[in-house]
C-alpha cells in the first residue's frame, strides 16, 4: 500500500527519535508506529563512527527514528545520543520511553498506581555528588545540573498541566492502548499488553524489607535480603499482607473491578513532574522516600540524564514498580505498551518545526521585484539565482519580456542585442548600415511593453564605462547602451562588486553569501542522483571545497563520470595541493551554465586574475605577492611595504580584489583569501612564469618586516607572521642569490628567537643551523654575522639542556671573537657570560665563577662598572654565588649592582627589578621571609606598572612571591598565586611553554605540601607528559619533574613506584650531566631516603654516605645541599635507634647551618629539633625540652605563632 505521506529523503528529514533502554520497551514502541521506511532495508545509512541500529518510520505526521540502548544507564543512554545526533542532525526532540519506578504518595492528590503515566518536566541526577563519611551530598552548580527543557517543549508541556489537555491526552493514550493491544494480537506477540488486576498492585511499608522471614541457613539480615530472596517472589517468601498500605484510589479500582465495570477499573492517569535519573536501581522504599521527599521526585529511572544532555528530550514512562525491594516484572510489558501510547498521544500534540532557512541572499536576489544586481564571487551560482528569478517572473507576470545579455566581453554584448534586433524584428535591424546598439535601447525605451534584461557577467567595469581616466566618452563604453525607463528593468548579474554598483547606479545591493552546509549537501545529492553517500563525507568534501557550488557541481561531475564514491574522491584531493588543483581543472559540463565559460574552475579563476591584472596592475601584483603566503590572515603591512604604493592606491588596488571576492578582510587590518583561490592563484603564477619573481618579492618583504623575536613586546607581531614566513620557507627556491640567502639568513634567526621564547628549543636549533651554514657559505665563518648565529645557536642547546653542544660552541665563537674582535670586545664577553651559564648549569662552580669574575672585570674596564652588560655579568656571579650557598657573597653583590642599576637604568627599569627579584631569593634561602615578601612584592607590583599584569617577568615575580608563601606554609596564598600564574602563562604563553609547565610543577609542590597528594600527583602527571613531548625525556626540567612526581609517590608511602622513578631519573641524570652533578646526586640522596623508609638500611646508609662525599668535594662541606645530604643520613640513624651516631652528625649539621645560615634559620631550627629529638630517646629529658622549648620560641619569632 502506498503511503499518503511523502518518504523522506534524508537523514536531515527525521526531527523526532524515540529512544528505549529494554528490547520490552522497544517491542512496545514499535506497534505505535504507523508505518515504517525502513522495511526494504535501511535507506538512510549513518555517521562514520555511529553503531547505532535505527528503524524508521512515521508517527501521526512526524518521521521518527527508533533507537534501542546497547546497555542500560545513563553512560550508555549519553553514548548513544550523541551518536544519533551525529547521524541524524535535523533532530529536534528525543522522547525517551519505557517502564520506570514510581513514588506512590499514598493519601496526596499525587497518588501514583501502577500503569500510570509520567511525563518528565525535569530531571534530576539524585546520585551525583560527593559521599561523606556520614551523608551523601547532592552537586548542585550550574554545571552540574541539566537544564529545564526548550521553550517548545515546557510549551507543550503546559497544556498537559490543564484539565483540558490531560483529559484529552488520557482519551488519547487510552485509544492507543486499544490499537497497540489489537495489533499485538495480530502480529502473535508473545504478550498481549494486558493490564494486570487491581488486586496484584501491591505497596508495602517503606521500611518493610523483602526477605526471608526463617533465616536460618540463608544470608537474610534485619536490614536486607540474600541473594535468592533477592529474586523471589512476594508470594514465596511470604511477605506479609498486613504490612500493605492502603490506598483510596485502588481500593476504588478494586471495587470497579468487583461491580464488572473494567473500563472505569483500567482508568491511567498522567502525571506531569521532576524524574529522578541515576545509575543505580532504586530498590528501597526508605531510600525512595527519602530522595523524593529532597528533590519533589515522581519517579525513578536511569537513561533520561543521558538523552538530556544530548538532545531535547522529554521522558515519557509508565510505572511498572514502587522502586522498594518488593518490586517484580508482572507489570512491565502493560506499563511498556501504555509509555509507547502515551508518547504517540504526545507526538500528536507536537508541532513540526520548519526547517530554518537561510538564504544568504540567494532568496532575496531570487525574489527581488526591480532593478537590481546580484553580486558575489563567480562560483556562487549568480547565473541560477538570475534564472530561478525569470521563472517566478514568467509565472506570475507572463506579458513580461525577459533578454538575456552576456556581458562577458563587447562581441558578445553586440552577438546578444543583434539576437534580440532578429527576434524581435526591430525596424531596420537588417539595414547593414545601422547600428544595432542605439537601434535596440531606442526600441526598448518606446516599446510599451513591459520588459526585463538580465545583464549576465557584467565582470569588466572598463567594457562598460571605459578606464578611470576616459574622460572622451567614445562609443566603446557599452553603459550608454542600457535603456532606462518606466516599463522596463535590469537585472545584473556580476562578480565584481564596482561594476554592479556602477552599473546600477546605486540601487539595491543584493550580495550572495556563502551556502550553508545544509545547502551544499542539499546540491551534491541533487547533482549524485542515485548515490546516497554518507552525510559526514558530503560535509568533509563542503568544507574542502569552501561550500563553492560550482567547485561542488564539478566535483560531483567528476564522482559520476568516474564511478567512484565521495570518499574515494576524498582521498583523491587529499594526496597534495597539487592533486587538489588537478581536480579543479578537470572541464565539465552542467546544465544552465553558459557554453562559452570555461568548463573548469580554476580556469574561470584564471580569468578574472588576467582581467584585473589587465585592468589594475598593482592589484594583480598584489593578489600574485598574497599567493606566496599563508591563504590567512596576511597583513596589511607586508601590503604596504611591498607595493610602496600611496595609502589612496592601496585602498583603490584592494578594492579591486574585494569587489570580485577573491579577498576578505578582517578586523585587524589583515586579509584573507579562500583557500582554494590560493592554490588556483599559485598555478597561475606558474603558468605565467613569474612565481619566482614573487617568490623574491615575498622573501625580501618578510625578512625585513618580521622582528627579532628574543623580546617580548613583539611577541604579537611574530605571532601573527610566523605563519607567513614558515610559508615564504616552503617555496622551492632552486637556488637563491646572495641577497636571497642573506634575507634568508635573517628571517631564521629572528623567527628562532620568537621560538626560544616560546620554549621551542628543538625547531629553534633547526633554524639557527640552516642561518649559520647560510652565513657560513656567504660571509665566512669569521663573520659577525655568522657568529651571531653560532650564538643564537648556543642559546638553543642551553634551552634544551644540552648544555656540552652550548660549551663546545660558546669556546668556538669566544675563540673566533677573541681573534677578530679582541677579547674585550662586548660580544667577546657576552659570549664568555654564555659559557659561563653553561658552567653553572652543569654544577661546574669553580669554572663557572672564575669565567664570571673575568667577564665581569673586564666589563668593568671596557665598558665601565655601571654599564648594563656589566650589571648583567654582575648579576651571572650573584647566581653562581647562589648555587654554591654562599649567601653572604650573593647578597652582597646583588646588593651592589640593585644600587648601581637605580642610579643608571632606574629604579623601575626591568633589569633593576631582575637583580632585585635575585636578592630576594637569596633571603628566601636564607628563611629571611619577611625581607624576602617585602622585596619580592614590590618587585611585582613594579613590573605590573611597568610592564603589565600578563609579562613574563611580572609572572616570574609572581611565582617568587608564592614560593614565599610557601617556605612559610601559608598554603591558600601560595595555592592562590601559583594557580594565577598557572593560568595566566598558558593564556599568554602556551599550555606546553617551560614558564607554563614550572608554575604547573609549583602548583603541584603546594598540593604536596597541604597533603593534596591525588592533585598534587595528577598535576604532575600531566607536567611530565607535557615536558616530554616538547622539551624531550632527558631535558633537566622533565627529569626534575619526574623527581618531584617521586617524592609525591613517597608521600603516599608508595615506595617501590618511588624508587622506580628516582632510578630513572638518576640513570638519565648520569648519562646527561655526570655522575657528580648536583642535580644527580639530590637524586640519589632521594633514593636513600625511599630505601630507608623501605627498612634497607645498609642500601640507604651506604649511598647516603656517597652522596655526602661527593657533595663534599664537589660543594664543599658547608654547602646547602651537603648539610641537607647530611641531615637524611641522620634520620635513617635515628629510624635504627643508632642515637650516638645520630646526635655526633646532628651536632655537627646543626652548628654548620648555625655559622652558614644564622641561628633562627628554617634549616637550623629543623636541626635543632631533631637534636632534641634524640635528646629525649635517649631519656636526657632536660636537655630534649630545653632545646624544644628553645626552638618553639624561635619559630615563633620567625614564622608566627600560627606556623604549623
Amino acid at each position: 500500500m502506498t503511503s499518503s505521506h511523502p518518504r523522506p529523503r534524508y537523514r536531515e528529514d527525521f526531527q523526532i527519535a524515540v529512544v528505549c533502554a529494554l528490547p520490552l520497551e522497544y517491542d512496545a514502541a514499535a506497534l505505535a508506529f504507523d508505518e515504517f521506511w525502513d522495511e526494504d532495508g535501511d535507506k538512510f545509512g549513518r555517521a562514520s563512527g555511529d553503531h547505532n541500529i535505527y528503524k524508521t518510520g512515521r508517527i501521526g505526521s512526524h518521521n521518527v527514528v527508533l533507537v534501542l540502548l546497547p546497555n542500560i544507564g545513563k553512560a550508555s543512554a549519553a553514548s548513544t545520543a550523541a551518536s544519533l545526533r551525529s547521524s541524524y542532525a535535523g533532530l529536534r526532540l528525543a522522547v525517551l520511553t519505557g517502564i520506570c519506578g514510581g513514588v506512590p504518595s499514598p493519601g496526596t492528590d499525587n497518588e501514583i498506581l501502577l500503569g500510570d503515566v509520567v511525563i518528565s518536566k525535569s530531571i534530576v541526577q539524585f546520585d551525583l555528588g560527593q559521599q561523606y563519611p556520614d551523608k551523601f551530598t547532592r552537586k548542585d552548580t550550574v554545571d552540574d545540573n541539566l537544564g529545564r527543557p526548550s521553550k517548545d517543549v515546557r510549551s507543550l508541556l503546559a497544556t498537559f498541566q490543564t484539565h483540558l489537555g490531560l483529559n484529552d491526552l488520557r482519551c488519547r493514550i487510552t485509544q492507543i492502548l486499544a490499537q497497540i493491544q489489537q495489533k499485538a494480537v495480530e502480529k502473535g506477540y508473545r504478550t498481549l499488553y494486558n493490564r494486570p488486576t487491581a488486586a496484584e498492585d501491591s505497596l508495602f511499608e517503606p521500611g518493610y524489607i523483602h526477605r526471608h522471614r526463617d533465616r536460618a541457613g540463608c544470608g537474610c539480615s534485619e536490614s536486607g535480603a540474600c541473594e535468592t530472596g533477592h529474586n523471589a517472589s512476594c508470594e514465596e517468601l511470604q511477605c506479609d499482607v498486613g504490612h500493605l498500605v492502603s490506598r483510596k484510589r485502588l481500593e476504588t479500582m478494586t471495587k470497579l473491578e468487583q461491580e464488572g465495570d473494567a473500563g472505569k477499573a483500567q482508568e491511567l492517569q498522567v502525571f506531569v513532574g521532576r524524574m529522578g535519573s541515576g545509575d543505580t536501581v532504586m530498590k528501597s522504599g526508605e531510600h525512595r522516600d527519602r530522595i523524593a521527599r529532597e528533590h519533589h521526585i515522581i519517579a525513578f529511572e536511569m537513561e533520561g540524564a543521558g538523552v538530556w544532555d544530548e538532545i531535547p528530550c522529554i521522558i515519557v514512562k509508565a510505572v511498572c514498580d514502587y522502586a522498594d525491594s518488593h518490586k517484580n516484572k508482572k507489570w512491565q510489558d502493560f506499563a511498556a505498551a501504555t509509555a509507547a501510547s502515551a508518547a504517540k498521544a504526545l507526538l500528536e500534540r507536537y508541532a513540526l518545526t520548519n526547517k530554518p532557512t537561510t538564504t544568504n541572499g540567494r532568496q532575496d536576489a531570487a525574489s527581488y521585484r526591480g532593478s537590481a544586481r546580484s553580486s558575489g564571487a563567480l562560483w556562487l551560482g549568480r547565473c541560477r539565482i538570475a534564472l530561478a528569478y525569470v521563472y517566478w517572473l514568467q509565472e506570475v507576470c507572463p506579458e513580461v519580456s525577459v533578454f538575456w545579455v552576456h556581458a562577458s566581453n563587447s562581441e558578445r554584448f553586440r552577438q546578444s542585442y543583434t539576437s534580440i534586433a532578429q527576434r524581435c524584428r526591430i525596424t531596420g535591424h537588417d539595414d547593414p548600415k545601422t547600428s544595432v546598439l542605439p537601434l535596440v535601447k531606442t526600441w526598448l525605451q518606446e516599446e510599451c511593453r513591459r520588459w526585463l534584461i538580465i545583464l549576465d557577467s557584467a565582470d569588466d567595469t572598463e567594457l562598460f564605462f571605459g578606464q578611470s581616466d576616459n574622460a572622451s566618452g567614445n562609443d566603446a563604453t557599452l553603459a550608454q547602451f542600457l535603456p532606462e525607463c518606466s516599463h522596463g528593468a535590469l537585472l545584473v548579474t556580476t562578480r565584481n562588486k564596482q561594476a554592479g554598483v556602477k552599473l546600477t547606479k546605486g540601487t539595491h545591493l543584493i550580495e550572495v553569501g556563502r551556502m550553508t552546509e545544509d545547502e551544499c549537501q542539499d546540491l551534491l545529492r541533487k547533482r549524485l542522483g542515485d548515490i546516497s553517500p554518507p552525510s559526514d563525507d558530503l560535509s568533509t568534501l563542503s568544507k574542502r571545497l569552501e561550500c563553492l557550488p560550482l567547485a561542488l557541481a564539478q566535483a560531483a561531475a567528476f564522482i559520476q563520470e568516474n564511478s567512484i564514491t565521495v570518499q574515494e574522491y576524498l582521498d583523491l584531493q587529499g594526496e597534495s595541493d597539487q592533486s587538489l588543483i588537478d581536480l579543479l581543472s578537470e572541464e565539465f559540463e552542467t546544465i544552465g551554465r553558459d557554453s562559452e565559460t570555461p568548463r573548469a574552475v580554476a580556469q574561470t579563476w584564471m580569468l578574472s586574475f588576467q582581467q584585473i591584472q589587465r585592468q589594475h596592475a598593482l592589484a594583480g601584483r598584489l593578489l600574485s605577492f598574497m599567493s606566496l603566503l599563508d591563504y590567512q590572515g596576511v597583513p596589511k603591512e607586508f601590503l604596504s611595504h611591498y607595493s610602496g604604493c600611496s595609502k589612496f592606491e592601496l585602498v583603490k588596488a584592494l578594492g579591486i580584489l574585494k569587489a570580485f571576492s577573491l579577498v576578505v578582510e578582517e578586523k585587524g587590518s589583515s586579509f584573507d583569501m579562500h583557500r582554494l583561490v590560493h592554490l588556483v592563484t599559485r598555478k597561475w603564477l606558474a603558468k605565467q612564469g613569474t612565481t619566482d619573481e614573487f617568490r623574491k618579492h615575498t622573501l625580501l618583504t618578510v625578512s625585513q618586516m618580521f622582528p627579532w623575536g628574543g623580546d617580548f613586546e613583539n611577541q604579537m607581531t611574530c605571532s601573527a607572521y610566523l605563519p607567513h614566513a614558515n610559508a615564504v620557507l616552503q617555496l622551492e627556491d632552486g637556488g637563491l642569490e646572495v641577497w636571497e640567502e642573506e634575507a634568508k639568513a635573517l628571517l631564521l634567526d629572528n623567527m628562532a628567537g620568537y621560538l626560544l621564547f616560546k620554549g621551542n628549543g628543538k625547531d629553534a636549533e633547526k633554524m639557527c643551523k640552516i642561518a649559520m651554514e647560510i652565513k657560513r657559505r656567504v660571509w665566512g665563518a669569521e663573520h659577525p654575522s655568522t657568529l651571531t648565529s653560532m650564538g643564537n645557536l648556543v642559546s638553543a642547546y642551553m634551552a634544551q639542556g644540552q648544555w656540552e653542544e652550548a660549551e663546545k660552541l660558546s669556546v668556538q665563537v669566544i675563540e673566533t671573537r677573541k681573534t677578530k674582535l679582541g677579547a674585550d670586545d662586548p660580544e667577546t664577553l657576552t659570549s664568555m657570560g654564555n659559557l659561563a651559564s653553561a658552567f653553572c648549569n652543569q654544577g661546574r662552580w669553580e669554572e663557572a665563577e672564575k669565567l664570571g669574575v673575568q667577564v665581569m672585570e673586564m666589563s668593568k674596564t671596557k665598558l665601565g662598572a655601571d654599564h648594563p652588560d656589566t650589571l648583567t655579568s654582575m648579576n651571572n656571579l650573584v647566581w653562581t654565588y647562589s648555587s654554591q650557598g654562599r649567601w653572604e657573597e650573593a647578597e652582597k653583590l646583588g646588593v651592589q649592582v640593585i644600587e648601581m642599576s637605580e642610579t643608571k637604568l632606574g629604579a623601575d627599569h626591568p633589569d633593576t627589578l631582575t637583580s632585585m627579584a635575585n636578592l630576594a631569593s637569596t633571603y628566601m634561602e636564607q628563611g629571611r621571609w619577611e625581607e624576602a615578601e617585602k622585596l619580592s612584592v614590590q618587585v611585582m607590583e613594579t613590573f605590573k606598572i611597568k610592564l603589565g599584569a600578563d609579562h613574563p617577568f611580572t609572572l616570574t615575580s609572581m611565582g617568587n612571591l608564592a614560593s614565599t608563601y610557601r617556605g612559610q606554609a601559608r598554603w591558600e596564598e601560595a595555592e592562590k598565586l601559583n594557580i594565577q600564574v598557572m593560568e595566566t602563562r598558558k593564556t599568554k604563553l602556551g599550555a606546553d611553554h617551560p614558564d607554563t609547565l614550572i608554575s604547573m610543577d609549583n602548583l603541584a609542590l603546594t598540593y604536596t605540601k597541604q597533603g593534596r597528594l591525588e592533585e598534587a600527583e595528577k598535576l604532575g602527571m600531566q607536567v611530565i607528559e607535557i615536558s616530554k613531548t616538547k622539551l624531550g625525556a632527558d631535558h633537566p626540567s622533565t627529569l626534575t619533574s619526574m623527581g618531584n612526581l617521586a617524592s609525591t609517590f613517597w608521600n603516599q608511602g608508595r615506595w617501590e613506584e618511588a624508587e622506580k622513578l628516582i632510578m630513572q631519573v638518576i640513570e638519565t641524570f648520569k648519562t646527561k650531566l655526570g655522575e657528580d652533578h648536583p642535580s644527580t646526586l639530590t637524586s640519589m640522596a632521594n633514593l636513600a631516603s625511599t630505601y630507608w623508609k623501605q627498612d634497607r638500611w645498609e642500601e640507604a646508609e651506604k649511598l647516603s654516605v656517597q652522596v655526602i662525599e661527593t657533595f663534599k668535594t664537589k660543594l664543599g662541606e658547608d654547602h646547602p645541599s651537603t648539610l641537607t645530604s647530611m641531615a637524611n643520613l641522620i634520620l635513617s640513624y635515628m629510624q635504627q635507634d643508632r642515637w650516638e651516631e645520630a646526635e655526633k652528625l646532628c651536632v655537627q649539621v646543626m652548628e654548620t647551618r648555625k655559622t652558614k645560615f644564622g641561628v633562627d634559620h628554617p634549616e637550623t631550627l629543623t636541626s635543632m629539633d631533631n637534636l632534641a629529638e634524640i635528646f629525649w630517646n635517649q631519656g636526657r629529658w632536660e636537655e630534649a625540652e630545653k632545646l624544644a622549648v628553645q626552638v618553639m620560641e624561635m619559630n615563633k619569632i620567625k614564622l608566627g605563632a600560627d606556623y604549623p
